[in-house]
């Protein structure tokens, strides 16, 4: 991945709206990056939805747009002071015939490649996936309250009523051999595109992680040793980590080591920036200022390993007075994270302290 000389962390932001008032409010936060959600709003866990969103790009099965569309998307965020950076991922309906080996893996494949393609064209970089039918197995169970009676979104292992039974549609417990291959023909079909478009693809793990099965559907990114061999299974400058903070403090890792593992191999290209209490099968996610890892050292970290790019908040509480986007939350978020990446940016590196002190 090409990186700038002089390498920076940004902030940017998920949303399915590009309504001008949006637009507006984001880049009065000081964001700079802007990720586009996919409009299916039926795929999303409720508590994750921007429902009210408007003036969206649709992105799913037979809804690929059009190099026109995405550049009129692009020149409408660049008009208001911010980059179209990418599609923040894609519905398991676009990829999950290709997961489970079905018929119409192949038609599948055209779509995502055509959608790769068309991305390229239009100067738009990043496709962020993930390999997690989030429609078809819980991700969430019951909501806990956070500081101050703020909502947080949260999973309790414990509350699930048949962690085994078969998924809805699901005639078989799937293996997870099964699920290598079928990743590897995506990687095999799509990288090559992505090379020749000039777009990163960004894996997200899945969530929650650590269960190997869930509905009898292997869990592959669950774990740091499955995203090593992710990278390794087809290698390619142009696919890396839709690296999400959360998922990893959720399994129990060292979320600044996890940052130094991949952020030496250049092979982060965004960052989900958030946090939760406690570890898969039992945590609730909270605000960015509290959690598991420390804010701080996680973005001096980042400086670190010389990451060159974007982190956006991800799953974010409800605030009293939130809307659907949960822009106050969201605002939080974005301002605190601003206010982290700013003074760390101003200190001494450590490669200087620790020369000082020889």
């Amino acid at each position: 991945m090409d990186r700038d000389s002089n390498p920076a962390v940004s902030v940017g932001v998920r949303t399915r709206s590009l309504a001008q008032s949006r637009l507006r409010y984001i880049r009065q936060l000081g964001v700079t990056d802007i990720f586009v959600d996919h409009a299916d709003t039926d795929e999303e866990p409720d508590e994750f939805n921007d429902r009210d969103g408007t003036d969206t790009i649709a992105v799913g099965p037979n809804q690929i747009p059009s190099v026109s569309e995405l550049t009129a998307a692009r020149e409408r965020i660049e008009d208001a002071g911010l980059s179209f950076t990418g599609i923040q991922s894609l519905p398991y309906s676009m990829y999950g015939d290709i997961m489970f080996g079905r018929d119409g893996a192949d038609e599948a494949l055209d779509q995502i490649t055509t959608l790769i393609r068309n991305l390229g064209e239009a100067g738009i970089p990043v496709l962020g996936y993930q390999w997690n039918p989030r429609s078809v197995v819980p991700m969430r169970t019951s909501p806990v309250e956070t500081r101050g009676g703020a909502e947080a979104t949260a999973f309790d292992y414990d509350e699930l009523d048949d962690p085994d039974e078969l998924a809805p549609g699901l005639d078989r417990a799937y293996t997870e051999d099964e699920f290598w291959e079928n990743y590897q023909y995506f990687l095999e079909t799509v990288l090559p595109v992505a090379e020749e478009a000039g777009v990163e693809l960004a894996l997200h793990p899945v969530d929650p992680p650590v269960l190997e099965s869930l509905g009898g559907i292997p869990r592959l990114f669950r774990n740091v040793e499955n995203f090593e061999k992710a990278m390794e299974l087809v290698p390619s400058d142009n696919h890396g980590l839709k690296l999400c903070l959360g998922c990893f403090s959720q399994m129990g890792e060292d979320v600044t080591e996890v940052i130094r593992r991949f952020g030496e191999r250049d092979q982060i290209v965004f960052i989900h920036f958030r946090d939760v209490v406690g570890t898969v099968p039992k945590f609730h996610e909270t605000f960015v200022d509290t959690g598991n890892f420390d804010t701080a050292e996680a973005v001096r970290t980042l400086h670190d390993v010389g990451f060159d790019g974007p982190v956006i908040p991800d799953h974010v509480p409800k605030m009293e007075g939130d809307d659907d986007w949960r822009h106050r939350a969201r605002g939080f978020t974005v301002g605190y994270l601003r206010g982290v990446i700013d003074t760390v940016r101003t200190e001494p590196s450590r490669t200087t302290q620790v020369a000082e002190t020889e």
